[in-house]
This record gives C-alpha cells, sequence and structure tokens, in this order.
C-alpha cells in the first residue's frame, strides 16, 4: 500500500500508519499557516513520518538541517540523494547507483520534465530499502518507467494549438513547470489559464511565468478557499517591471479555455496550471482536442 501524506506529516492523519519506509520528496514553502514560515520549519513536520530504524528517503537534492537532524535523532536509517542514491544519464539512456544495487541503461521515464529523474531516483531508492519485504524485478522498473501516466502533470496533449496541463500549485512546482515550459521549444505565443486558493503564495509564482506568458486568462474556481479571478488579475498587476500583455477574468476554467482558443493560432501554445480545481474544470467534460481558428487567406 501506498499512502500519501496530504499536509505536513506530524500531525497528518496518514501518520497513524508506521511506514516499512518513508519517503520525503522536494520540501517547499506550501501550506505555511500550518507547517511555519520556512523550509527549516516545514521539514521538521514533514520529518514526522520517520520512525527508528527504518528506512526514509529524502530525495530533496538540497535538505533542510532539519530533516537531517530528525533522522539522526530518531535513529532512521535515512537515505539520501546524493549521498545514499544517485543517477547518470546521457541524452538516450540514464542510470541509478544506491546501496548495494544499481541499474543501468534505463529509458527515461515516460512522465515529461526535468524533475522527474529526481523523482525516479527517490522511488528506486525506497524499492532498494525494502527489497526484503517487497521485491521487484528490474524488468518490472523498466516497465513502470516506460509506462507510467499521471494526467494533470506537465501533460503535453497534442493540437492546434498545443495545450500543456500541469497543477503546479505552489512556487517550486511552478519554476519546474517554467524550465519544462523553456525546454518545449519556441511557440509565437504563450497563452496562460490560471486559477488557484487564495491562501497560496500567489506572488512568486505568478512572478516565476510572468515572463514566459504572453495573454493570460485568470479565472475562479468553484469552492470558498480560491482566489477569485479579478484578484488574481489584480495581483499579477500589481508586479513590479512586469510586461504589459492582455489580462482578463473569467468565471469558470472552462470558459477561459475556450476565450484562449479562440484568441490563438494554431501553432500558439497554452497553459493551463495551478489549483488541481484549474485543471479538473477543463478535464470533467474530456480531454479537450484543441482546433483553433486558422488565419484567413
Amino acid at each position: 500500500m501506498i499512502l500519501e501524506v496530504g499536509l505536513g506529516g506530524r500531525l497528518d492523519a496518514v501518520n497513524i500508519i508506521d511506514p516499512a519506509c518513508a519517503v520525503i520528496t522536494s520540501i517547499d514553502l506550501d501550506h505555511m499557516e500550518f507547517l511555519g514560515p520556512d523550509r527549516e520549519s516545514i521539514g521538521r513536520e514533514k520529518a514526522g513520518i520517520m520512525r527508528a530504524g527504518t528506512p526514509v528517503v529524502v530525495s530533496d537534492p538540497m535538505p533542510p538541517q532539519s530533516v537531517l537532524q530528525a533522522a539522526a535523532d530518531l535513529g532512521a536509517d535515512l537515505w539520501r540523494f546524493g549521498t545514499d542514491f544517485n543517477f547518470s544519464g546521457d541524452k538516450l539512456q540514464w542510470g541509478w547507483a544506491g546501496r548495494g544495487r544499481r541499474y543501468a541503461g534505463l529509458a527515461y521515464p515516460a512522465l515529461r520534465g526535468a524533475n522527474q529523474l529526481v523523482n525516479a531516483a527517490g522511488v528506486l531508492a525506497a524499492l532498494t530499502a525494502i527489497r526484503d519485504l517487497l521485491p521487484v524485478t528490474a524488468q518490472a522498473v523498466r516497465n513502470g518507467l516506460s509506462m507510467v501516466d499521471l494526467p494533470g502533470r506537465f501533460q503535453i496533449v497534442p493540437g492546434q494549438p498545443t495545450l500543456v496541463l500541469d497543477v503546479a500549485h505552489n512556487p517550486h512546482s511552478v519554476a519546474a513547470l517554467a524550465e519544462n515550459l523553456d525546454a518545449m521549444g519556441f511557440y509565437p505565443c504563450t497563452h496562460a489559464v490560471f486559477g488557484a486558493m487564495a491562501d497560496k503564495d500567489l506572488g512568486p509564482m505568478l512572478a516565476r511565468l510572468t515572463p514566459l506568458i504572453d495573454m493570460w486568462y485568470f479565472t475562479s474556481l468553484p469552492t470558498p478557499r480560491a482566489a477569485s479571478s479579478a484578484d488574481l488579475k489584480d495581483r499579477w498587476a500589481a508586479l513590479p517591471g512586469r510586461r504589459e500583455v492582455s489580462a482578463r477574468a473569467f468565471d469558470s476554467p472552462r470558459q477561459a479555455l475556450d476565450a484562449a482558443v479562440a484568441a490563438a493560432d494554431p501553432t500558439d501554445r497554452i497553459v493551463v496550471f495551478g489549483s488541481f480545481h484549474t485543471v479538473g474544470g477543463v478535464l470533467k467534460e474530456g480531454l479537450p482536442r484543441l482546433a483553433a481558428q486558422h488565419l484567413a487567406g
């Protein structure tokens, strides 16, 4: 059984279970009203899922000292990225090495994005740490990497224009989204549909993507916790040094997407990102297949 911790770790309901292995991935500023104002505080909360004598995989390349100290104080079996496991690769394949095990000649994960190798390396560390309890063959690992599918995580939907769906909703994940968008190559115009919860760290998220976006379509979401489209538009307008580009506000993600499609040329790109409600709002009637109106003549 794989259980995902929803909020922090120490006080999360999932923490009633004693795991055979705990995994702490990236640690970033999110849910700060509950977890604390900085990475050290948040790391301390996440470290609550550790158990004495039990493997804990920490795949954040630069973990807060609070996480490392908690593992030492508790006597957890710490598997640290860059120390206990690592990966290397070229343009065609990659390999993983950890305590007593290596995987060579692996195909790159089917999930897109530069961050996926760090994620996959953490998974292989967890599988290695519990191999006596849960043997997984090398062929199963290869099949899993090549077939993995996770809708809404840098999901690229081919069409005219290209559609990108990503549930990036904190500064860390938005930074990864920006890097992945950069790696896609040139598009004449990038349109962005964005909706998010009001308690998120919205300023850094908007600031990180603003240089890449040529037209904004802010959307309200069907939950009281969400920021209104007008508020998101105002926050974007208040960013210092931003480019003067088009920005509009809409009542729903689907309305915002329809407006973006109407304005887009076939060679453009539309990015839908933010809350799960944002991406879910454009997926609830099925996966959109976009067909922009071709220029007359």
